[in-house]
């Protein structure tokens, strides 16, 4: 699927200082990255705070990316959970005629078996009128999508296309890519290593630094995904310190602190997660700057 290769990014959900959503920002975000290279744009994964959006809320964001997008990029739709029955009834009430394809994140706390992954998403490929992207996260699901189960999947469902790969273990990644089927896509899920898994027949990212500084990331991947790995290395040696502070204290804390310095949003998250530090952002702001001026 072509329209899933290059840089995704997974859109945050900006808040008001009251804690409502505001949808004048999130219009801003979007077109900031339709404007800056972006490939394609994924509605309420993780890093929307999805988990903290009532049903109300989840419909009016889908809404103000939709009209924001206006049909300019593919747009991927965050769909998964740990009760694989209401993931299903999910699936089949959303319209789900504006997107590409569906991101569905391996069941978190449940700590299936992989028997157990494997069944969610027989459920999930039988039950979705769109392609399916798996998303491997362990660190936030306690449990990994291995190889072979994934392996398992891509052979048994024509409809499961591909994997946000984010166990941040390049050695995984390259077991994924020696061993999937040709043409399923194996999507880095963590920005500090998507250059080498590009490197390695990797399809690109799903990227949050990406949603932050765009045209750089994206200049990267697609130097990468092209065989210009010396200007593809420049690009990722010099954010990688922007990486790391993001991540510092939380997703997507560290990046709302980026958007507030560029005025796209304020740095206002939902409990439980709390704003960046002023040491963090002290940080963040001279990173910036120091980015900036290569």
């Amino acid at each position: 699927m072509d329209a899933i290769k290059g840089m995704g990014v997974a859109l945050v959900t900006p808040f008001n200082k009251d804690g409502s959503v505001d949808h004048h920002a999130l219009q801003d975000i979007v077109n900031f990255n339709i404007d800056n290279g972006t490939n394609y744009l994924v509605v309420l994964g993780t890093t929307a705070e999805s988990a903290t959006l009532s049903i109300q809320e989840q419909e009016e964001v889908k809404s103000t990316i939709e009209t924001a997008n206006n049909n300019r990029l593919p747009l991927v739709l965050g769909i998964g959970g740990n009760n694989t029955a209401a993931v299903v009834e999910k699936l089949q009430s959303t319209d789900l005629s504006n997107y590409v394809a569906i991101l569905s994140v391996s069941p978190y706390y449940n700590k299936p078996t992989q028997e157990g992954i494997y069944q969610h998403f027989k459920c999930i490929a039988e039950a979705s009128p769109k392609p399916v992207i798996l998303y491997n996260v362990p660190g936030r699901t306690s449990k990994n999508i291995e190889p072979q189960t994934v392996c398992r999947l891509a052979v048994e469902f024509d409809n499961i296309v591909g994997i946000k790969e984010a166990a941040g273990d390049m050695v995984q990644a390259l077991e994924l890519l020696r061993t999937v089927p040709k043409g399923f896509l194996v999507i880095s899920g963590d920005d500090m290593i998507t250059l080498s898994m590009i490197q390695a027949g990797g399809a690109g990212v799903i990227s949050v630094i990406g949603e932050a500084f765009p045209k750089a990331f994206s200049t990267m991947v697609t130097n990468g995904l092209n065989g210009n790995h010396k200007d593809a290395l420049k690009i990722h040696f010099a954010i990688m310190p922007l990486i790391d502070l993001i991540f510092k204290e939380g997703n997507p804390a560290g990046v709302k602190a980026v958007f507030e310095q560029l005025k796209l949003a304020n740095d206002t998250v939902r409990l439980p997660l709390v704003s960046a530090s002023s040491q963090l952002k002290l940080e963040i702001t001279h990173a910036m700057s120091l980015f900036a001026a290569i």
